[in-house]
Order: structure tokens, then sequence, then C-alpha cells
């Protein structure tokens, strides 16, 4: 099997061989290849492990990115910000993680993966360090150091998903994906327990910052001691095919017209933009309503841990691994009554997420137990879309063009949904404040959050609207894997399988 990745093609590029001249070009190399080393290159022990230290990785990104909400409350303090600006930490991550993301998209696409991820998360794991020494009069470093920590996982996040493609394929891709996606809920999890617990057992917020850095080190080394890098779309080609590098324009050109891809990706931004709002806000948003219902004394000065943020990472964990698996489940069962299984689930995920998320807020002023009961079940039909909704993206993608679909899908989600959620959620609860009372700072953040169950509907129209073209999409990339690369409007040249293969340029071939 031949695979190039290396460089673009010319028109002239044959777009497939068949077996007669695959024989003659090769050498019979294919045929010399022990049988039992897989096709990807990686053998299965090496391919399990390497999923496992990738959903490591991934654990660490998220348990550092939501240490921040964890510990928001004495940040404010500390800083004597408003929630406005308090918004603006997740806001400046997230946007160099956005805009960052294409380029490690185009690297991802064309060099090696693993070395890449190994430079992004040791620089992600130095800034992340370096975001704990920020003196109380700049606020403005902090700001700098965590938005520098968007480039490390932004070298990370549009790569890793790409690296799991290459190693599996069909229902042991979507299993290896939900391991990997499990990390989302369990490390946003972790980071709430970790920012709140180790600020309050040493008093100082800072130490929480301090926590994962460690850990990135130890996450390095697996990198490059363990991990293979795959060889790309091996596992999916078949022998009498290569597979060839387009140039980044084309594969932008090729991505907007995957109805798909775009419509998904609409979809997953609102999910986005929901998880955004939600990661950094309901702590905090807990604990006003605690202060409200007069259930907790207000937090002036001093440490400000508290036992929401406890109660929400436990409740984060446990809904995450409940709702990836049954999304997984879900969808696994629905395949095989209909092919549109997989867009339909995160439809219901979102749809189903709106009115629970919606009652817990509308609660919190009320009743406790029955606003973490809400906010249990909405998370859990949330969390239901991210393993689903990454294999939609991997089956109607092409292998060459993944890593620059994952960065696209990235910008665009994060673009619109949780790069300025935070941002505006605050915004909008200052202007609705009218005083700096207790009270006030409680129901203006109430009232904003209430965006969020009018998005979770909107995305779930978006799902349900990606139904409508999955089939056909799939259909298309499952055709141009095997069968290489197409014309600008993504339909393959069909050649009868016997005889040898045509080399003509593209602009010749009349249809």
């Amino acid at each position: 099997m031949s695979l190039t990745t290396s460089r673009p093609t010319s028109d002239s590029t044959p777009f497939f061989s068949d077996d007669s001249e695959a024989e003659e070009q090769g050498g019979g190399a294919a045929g010399q290849r022990p049988q039992e080393e897989p096709a990807s290159g990686v053998s299965h022990v090496r391919a399990l492990l390497t999923v496992f230290i990738l959903f490591f990785i991934n654990l660490l990104n998220y348990m550092d990115r939501f240490t921040v909400a964890g510990v928001l409350t004495d940040i404010e303090n500390y800083f004597g910000i408003d929630d406005g600006k308090s918004g603006l930490l997740q806001t400046v991550f997230i946007c160099s993680y956005m805009f960052l993301a294409p380029v490690f998209g185009y690297l991802g696409d064309r060099y090696n993966r693993k070395l890449i991820m190994s430079v992004g998360i040791t620089f992600w794991s130095a800034v992340t360090l370096a975001s704990s020494y920020t003196p109380k009069e700049h606020f403005w470093a902090l700001l700098l150091t965590r938005g520098l920590v968007g480039v490390g996982e932004a070298s990370y996040s549009t790569i890793a998903p790409t690296i799991i493609a290459d190693l599996y394929v069909k229902g042991k891709r979507t299993n290896m994906l939900s391991v990997f996606y499990f990390a989302i809920p369990v490390g946003s999890g972790l980071g709430y327990i970790v920012g709140s617990q180790v600020g309050r057992v040493t008093q100082d917020w800072h130490w929480a910052l301090r926590v994962t850095p460690g850990l990135g080190v130890i996450a390095v080394l697996l990198l490059i001691f363990v991990v293979k890098e795959p060889k790309r779309g091996a596992i999916e080609a078949r022998p009498e095919h290569h597979l060839h590098q387009t140039s980044w324009l084309a594969d932008l050109r090729a991505l907007s017209t995957n109805h798909s891809f775009v419509l998904s990706t609409l979809g997953f931004t609102a999910v986005a933009f929901v998880t955004g709002s939600l990661a950094l806000w309901a702590p905090t948003f807990l604990f006003r309503a605690a202060v409200f219902t007069g259930e907790k004394e207000p937090c002036v000065e001093g440490n400000c841990a508290s036992s929401e943020s406890l109660l929400f990472g436990i409740i984060t964990c446990v809904t995450g691994i409940l709702g990836v698996a049954s999304g997984v489940q879900v969808s696994r069962q629905l395949r095989k009554k209909t092919a549109r299984a997989d867009p339909l689930v995160c439809a219901a995920g979102l749809l189903l997420s709106a009115p629970f998320l919606y009652l817990a807020i509308v609660f919190a002023q009320t009743s406790t137990i029955a606003t973490y009961v809400f906010i249990f079940l909405g998370e859990t039909f949330l969390s239901m879309n991210w393993a689903v909704v990454a294999d939609i993206l991997l089956y109607v993608v092409v292998p060459t063009r993944r890593s620059t679909a994952e960065a696209l899908q990235i910008v665009i989600s994060h673009l619109l949904g949780d790069a300025g959620s935070p941002y505006m959620i605050g915004v909008v609860s200052d202007s609705l404040r009218k005083t700096d009372s207790f009270l006030w700072q409680f129901r203006s953040l109430q009232l904003s959050l209430l965006l969020c169950s009018f998005v979770a509907v909107v995305g779930g129209g978006f799902f349900l609207a990606t139904a409508l073209f999955i089939e056909k999409d799939r259909h298309r990339a499952e055709n141009y894997t095997f069968s290489l690369f197409l014309l600008t409007d993504d339909e393959p040249i069909v050649v009868p399988k016997s005889g040898r293969s045509t080399r003509v340029p593209v602009s010749s071939v009349l249809i």
C-alpha cells in the first residue's frame, strides 16, 4: 500500500491505480509486509496504549480549563473584578485556542502529529505554571497567560481524534472515541474539584493552577516514548488505491460544501455555547443561589472555596460518563434501524437538555435539591453529543482532510459558542443588575443563564437538519476515501476495475 501525505499533487497525478499496476510499481511491497502487522503500522497493544495516553492528556486539558471556574469567586475577590471581566478569563483562552486551531489543523494533516503534540503540551505546561504566579495588581498578566494556554491545547485537540481515526474503524473507532471523550466531562469535573479543594487546603487559589503542569510533563514523556505515529488513512484504504494530498484551499472548498459537516458543526456550536456558559458560571450561580436562600453566608474577602464547586464537579463527572456512554449505546442500537441515527441522537440530547436546564435555573431560588436534580438530567442529555459528533466528522470527511476539519469545527464552534458565551453571560448579568445587593447578584445571573436553554433548542434544530444529508455525505466520503481524489464538486471519478488506470489531467476529464 502506498500512502502519500507529504505534498500536494498536481492535476496530472493519477486518481488511483488498479491491482496489476500497483504490483508493477510497488514491486509487491504490500505482499512482503508481515501479515500480522496492522495497516496503520501500529500494533494492537500500542494502539490501545495510545488511546489511553490521549485520554490522559485530554483529561489534563479539561482539568486545567475548569480549575479556574472552581476558584472563580476567589479570583474575583483577589483582583476586585466584576462578572464581565471574570468571563474574559474563559474568552481569551478560547480565542487563542480558536484562532490557532486552523494552523495546527494544517500542520497535522501534513507533518508528524506526535511531534506537534509534544511541543504543544510542553508549551501548555509552561504557561499554565506561569499563570499561577500573577501578582495582585496585574490582572492583565493572568489574562495573557490564560490566553497562551490555548496555544498548547489547539495543538492537541485538532490532532488527537485523527490519530484515533487512523488506528480504528467502524464500531471500534466509536468505542475508542467514547473513551477519549470521557475525558471532557471527567476532566471538567476534576477541574472543579481540584480547584476548590486545593484552594481550600492551601488557602491560596494560586496553588490550584500548579497541579496540572507537573502531570503535563508526564504526558509529554508518554507521548515521546510510547505513542507511535500511525499511517494516515491506511486502515481505511484498499490495496489498489493511493491517497494524495490536496491544497488547503481545495480542502476548505470541499468542507464548505459538505452539508453534514457544516450543519453538525453548527449544532455542536450550540453545545459549546451551553457548556462554556455553565462551565464558568454554574458554581458561582449555585453559590449565589445559596446566599439568596439563606443557606450560605456571603463571601466578602479571604478564601471563598465552597461546596458548590465540589458538588458541581462530581455531577459533571458522573453525568459526563453517563451521557457519553448512553449516547454511544443509543446511537449503536438506532443504527440498526436507520443510517441517520447519529444526528438524531445529537438532536435528542440537546432538545431534552433544554427544559431541564431551564428548570434548574428557575428552581435555584426555591429548592436546592430540585436544582441539582435538573442540572444532573440536563448535563446528562447534553453530554450525549461528544463522541457521536466526533464520529460524524470522521466518517463524512476523508482522512487527508480530517485535521483541517477538526480545526474548522473548533474555530466555528468556539467563535460562535464558548469563546463569547461566558463573557456574554457576564455582561448581560452586569447590565441587568440594578444594585450591587446579593439579591441582584443572583437574579441578574439567573436571567442571563436562561439564554442557554434557547441556544440548546436551536442546536437541536441544526442536528435534525444534519439528518437530512448524513447518508449522502457518508457515501461520498467513503467513495472519496477509496477512489481518491475528486473533482471540485467532490463527486468521484468512476473508472472500471479491469484494465489499467488512466493518467489524465483533471481539466481534461469530461463528464
